[in-house]
């Protein structure tokens, strides 16, 4: 039966509803006829006999609208659907409709229908039943696993006492969505109902989330300053976590926030970082992070960990305007992470990067290097497909003046040869080769971080290698949310002045699994009755190894 019948028999459904003549109808089905029509006049309830070309909706456009209505354009007026009229059940599955589904505060599902506005959704991300995803947890530390074979056997070895000795944590990234950008930019959520959308329903479910997931390091991104401020501070207080922000210059209301359980871990320092500067043009936009030293309770011997968090510029035709804050964020991280014997303690980045895996900002984040050289400018962070109009990086990509190498690490100012003659800690040979690698370092296109460091996820599915994808709205489903960490080396060596040696070490456990674009759009895709930001949180568990 083609949709266009379909359409019409539901709506000759509604006509039939309002009449007492048919009583081979279910009485549910009765009544939902009469409590879902008495707010429609006469005109709505029988739209099929005008000429009216406004009168399809999106579901869910309207509270008073359980399902689209039509014009006589769609359908032939003279046809009537005889299987209305039968009480056979097998009629109305025939249908797709479940009549032992009903209630009187129940909506109509349609499998397909017409729609006419240049905003119509395809045929994947039309409104589908609500319901819940599954989560899972992905473990991937299999000694872990030996380990609890062991013990069911109650046999103890003393390598399963040393796990003990490990100081294991979890961390979550969450873009929880600011209510303000969700306002600016409603034509993102057309698809979803307009009550999944209000703070007070939204607040609750990410609570809800935040108090599920039981993390010990929460990195929050659009976090709304007032919001925070009122309810989500005083929350996260109440559940045994400290809490820093760091809001957005300029006008932006939100920001990002780094909140640890204070029973696992000690403030050493906050370090917040702006990418707005003032006097560099290039730097003109208010995005921020925040940076946290923190030291581990109760393991006395265990190195600190410093933990970023950020939320890079969308723009997708913008990459040196990513590039450059990029590298502001990694250089204040290696001024934090580094400590005074020379070391490097375990570093964690969460954010919102706005770019896609395989970009070549992921992969400068993942290799520690790149060649900007040719590369246009809305390449860098994968988004933008269309080649027209991008301009070619210049080199440098950041002026002298940021006071940033290329090497991503604070630059040392050149030094004058009177200064440099009055220096008793350095030798006449090392002030040379700082001012010969600063020099270098301003003429060339290659961009380095002496960071080793890893994604917590894949990316893609490991047997069908679909994209995994950590937002979905109604332009767009990708990956653009990470967790990467710094893994356990002794050393890297890729370029003169990059030496770096990392204390401890972080090994991941486990992460809780990712999803599909199709496997969100089957809950209505984001945000929707159980999931209320228009991100997915991401959970990882780690040992730090001393």
């Amino acid at each position: 039966m083609s949709a266009e019948r379909r359409l019409l028999g539901a709506s000759c459904m509604t006509s039939i509803f309002t009449s007492p003549r048919y009583p081979m109808l279910p009485y549910h089905l009765q009544s939902l006829g009469r409590d879902r029509i008495t707010s429609w006049d006469i005109s709505q309830r029988f739209c099929w006999n005008r000429h009216i070309s406004s009168c399809m909706r999106w579901p869910g456009n309207y509270s008073w609208a359980p399902y689209p209505y039509f014009s006589s354009q769609h359908c032939s007026l003279n046809w009537r659907p005889p299987c209305l009229f039968l009480p056979n059940r097998s009629q109305f599955q025939y249908w797709n409709w479940r009549p032992d589904n009903f209630t009187h505060t129940s909506l109509f599902h349609l499998s397909s229908y017409i729609m006419n506005s240049e905003e119509d959704k395809p045929a994947s991300k039309r409104r589908k039943s609500q319901g819940v995803i599954k989560r899972h947890w992905e473990s991937l530390n299999h000694h872990n696993k030996e380990n609890m074979k062991i013990l069911g056997d109650k046999r103890v070895d003393q390598k399963y006492k040393d796990e003990k000795e490990k100081f294991e944590f979890s961390v979550m990234s969450y873009n929880i969505l600011s209510q303000d950008l969700l306002e600016d930019n409603s034509y993102l959520y057309r698809h979803c109902r307009k009550s999944v959308l209000i703070w007070g329903f939204r607040f609750p479910n990410i609570l809800r989330e935040i108090k599920h997931m039981d993390a010990d390091i929460l990195c929050l991104q659009e976090v709304q300053e007032d919001h925070y401020r009122k309810e989500i501070k005083p929350n996260l207080e109440s559940l045994g976590y400290h809490c820093e922000y760091k809001m957005r210059t300029g006008r932006k209301p939100d920001g990002c926030a780094i909140c640890f359980k204070c029973s696992k871990f000690t403030l050493l320092s906050a370090n917040p970082v702006e990418f707005y500067r003032r006097d560099i043009p290039l730097l003109d936009r208010d995005n921020v992070g925040l940076v946290l030293l923190l030291q581990p309770k109760f393991h006395c011997t265990a190195s600190p960990i410093c933990v970023a968090n950020t939320h890079l510029l969308y723009n997708p035709r913008r990459g040196d305007i990513k590039l450059t804050q990029l590298a502001m964020l990694l250089a204040e991280i290696s001024s934090v992470a580094h400590q005074k014997d020379g070391t490097v303690c375990p570093i964690i980045i969460c954010g919102d990067f706005n770019s896609v895996p395989g970009s070549p900002l992921y992969s400068f984040i993942k290799e520690g290097k790149l060649n900007y050289e040719g590369l246009a400018i809305g390449k860098v962070s994968g988004q933008e497909q269309s080649p027209r109009g991008q301009r070619i990086l210049s080199i440098p990509i950041w002026p002298p003046s940021l006071g940033i190498s290329q090497n991503c690490v604070y630059e040392i100012p050149q030094v004058t040869r009177v200064e440099k003659a009055e220096e008793d800690d350095m030798t006449q040979k090392q002030l040379e080769k700082t001012e010969v690698l600063i020099a270098t370092e301003k003429l060339s296109s290659n961009l380095h971080h002496h960071f080793s460091l890893s994604s917590v996820y894949s990316h893609y599915l490991p047997n069908t290698g679909i994209p995994e994808v950590t937002t979905c709205h109604s332009k767009n489903a990708v990956t653009v949310d990470y967790i990467f960490y710094s893994t356990e080396k002794e050393s890297i060596n890729s370029q003169q002045g990059t030496e770096v040696a990392l204390v401890g070490g972080l090994k991941l456990l486990g992460r809780l699994s990712l999803l599909t674009e199709e496997d969100l759009w089957t809950v209505n895709g984001l945000p929707n009755e159980n999931n209320s930001s228009d991100h997915l949180p991401l959970l990882a568990k780690f040992t730090l190894e001393h």
